[in-house]
């Protein structure tokens, strides 16, 4: 789950990029029986699982980990005319128009997919979540909706990943503007920074260092993460868990993969995708990447129905009105927030 670094890795990227021009960075793709995997930093599978495909296929896969989602999307722009890879997985609703524009994928027969490209691997809701325990111990009444984090009582007591970066970051930013329209998300993103807001460089610096109950104790008891997130605070021994999501404050996220246009293993990667999409890599995602598989047939963890609900009714934001307004609104957000 998910996931970014801050833009001095971004800029990192850019250099790996121009390295790679004469020979440095990550192997060439295509070489004899290898295909190459270009994903965020929180792609994982469990042990064995890609050992299984290998052997299978008889394929090697090689997996490159630019950053975060935006950080992905960003490296596969920079690199179109030299991909990096051959496939790419983890580019989200949120930046999968800007691929599509830029012709970083190649198209696909596959009816689902998303501007004829990008096929549905995962999907999750990207909520709030809130520590029980802190709360509990405070003696404070945990927030409930968007405007709730405004409030005074919860000055000091939220941390966001960067949304210029961080996938989660702008599927947040995304919510906030579904619920406050064009008119109204810059005022209330005002507000939450005169309340005590923390922007942290990504997703796991947000929750693994800052939030107070994602492991590190710390300071922080609200963290932007997703309604999966939950049942993995469950303490050993325990039968609740630790944390919860705040289901009135969500953004639904789908995750795509896709071939990239001038992969030099295309077929290698078409087979790599299929292998995603069957069901012993579905029922692998919740455990492995905290999201939901695609697939209708895949197995859920039994947790996850009492701790792990999806938001009845998510904020939503066009995917048209994404594709023309993200540059400005993320520029905006940079200039209200990090000023």
């Amino acid at each position: 789950m998910a996931r970014i670094r801050s833009l001095i890795a971004l800029a990192g990227v850019v250099a790996l990029a121009g390295c790679s021009a004469v020979g440095s960075g990550p192997a060439p793709s295509g070489s004899a029986g290898t295909v190459t995997l270009v994903t965020h930093d929180s792609f994982a599978l469990s042990d064995g699982i890609l050992d299984a495909f290998e052997e299978q296929s008889g394929l090697t896969v090689d997996v490159v980990q630019p950053g975060d989602g935006g950080a992905l999307v960003n490296q596969l722009v920079l690199t179109k005319d030299a991909p990096l890879g051959d496939l790419v997985f983890g580019i989200d609703n949120s930046f999968a128009s800007r691929a599509v524009e830029e012709g970083v994928v190649a198209p696909t027969s596959t009816p689902d997919a998303f501007e004829g490209a990008l096929v549905p691997v995962d999907y999750g809701d990207v909520c709030i979540n809130v520590d029980h325990a802190w709360f509990a111990a405070k003696g404070l009444a945990e927030p409930v909706t968007l405007q709730d984090l405004a409030l005074p009582q919860y000055r000091d007591l939220l941390v966001v990943p960067n949304a210029v970066t961080s996938s989660p970051g702008l599927s947040f930013l995304l919510a906030t503007i579904g619920a406050f329209g064009e008119d109204g998300w810059q005022d209330y993103w005002t507000a939450l920074k005169a309340n005590g807001l923390k922007v942290a460089d990504g997703w796991s610096d947000a929750y693994y260092t800052d939030f107070s109950g994602g492991g590190a104790a710390g300071p922080r008891p609200l963290v932007v993460s997703y309604a999966s997130s939950p049942p993995y605070t469950v303490p050993e021994g325990g039968t609740e868990p630790t944390t919860g999501a705040l289901l009135d404050t969500c953004f639904r996220q789908t995750e795509y993969a896709g071939v990239l246009d001038g992969a030099a293993n295309a077929d290698g990667a078409q087979e790599l995708l299929d292998f995603l999409l069957s069901d012993e890599v579905q029922e692998d995602i919740p455990g492995s990447m905290y999201m939901y598989p695609v697939s209708p047939t895949a197995a859920l963890p039994e947790e996850w129905a009492a701790f792990a609900p999806l938001a009845a009714d998510p904020f939503e934001v066009d995917p048209a009105q994404i594709s023309a307004n993200r540059e400005a609104w993320l520029t905006a957000w940079s200039d209200t927030v990090i000023g």
